[in-house]
């Protein structure tokens, strides 16, 4: 006699599927909190430096948060593609502000002004540029800094168990 398995194939039976899911809520949140603080600096410190270093900064910065907000939309993207994709649509926007649009928008909102800008600024690019490679380096710093702290947690016996002498 033949029996069915009443879980789909694609769950896991194990308890495995909800650690996926508890680990992407974690990740997200992770993202999402790099983001506002990406954000926040973004929005103060550029202010405090010399314009055309406020400038870099600043354009650094906004590829950042966009690169952080990539990740916390879609947390298993390698942290090139997310790099890349910030940096492309970064690009895209100075890009865009060469037909004028941003402009006009931006004497109605104050939104747009932010995230869209108003008039192309060729330095801006390498901002974006070194924005996306900081972003990068850091996303790769903090994987391997998470592996190895993983890598030491896995190593050590678990708490309240003795040690086996051999």
């Amino acid at each position: 006699m033949r029996t069915i398995d009443p879980s789909p194939p694609h769950r896991s039976s194990n308890g495995s599927e909800l650690m996926d899911r508890r680990e992407g809520w974690k990740a997200r949140a992770g993202w999402l909190a790099a983001a506002v603080a990406v954000l926040g600096s973004g929005l103060v410190v550029p202010g405090l430096l010399p314009a055309a270093a406020g400038a870099l900064l600043g354009g650094a910065l906004y590829t950042a948060l966009l690169h952080a907000l990539l990740m916390a939309a879609a947390p298993r993207l390698r942290p090139w593609t997310a790099g890349a994709a910030a940096l492309a649509a970064s690009w895209a926007v100075e890009l865009f502000q060469l037909t004028g649009v941003p402009e006009s928008l931006a004497v109605r909102s104050r939104l747009a002004r932010l995230a869209l800008g108003t008039t192309f600024d060729a330095s801006d690019l390498l901002g974006y540029t070194l924005g996306a490679l900081a972003a990068v380096a850091a996303h790769l710093a903090a994987r391997r800094l998470a592996r190895r702290i993983a890598h030491r947690t896995a190593r050590r016996p678990a708490a309240g168990r003795a040690r086996q002498v051999g």
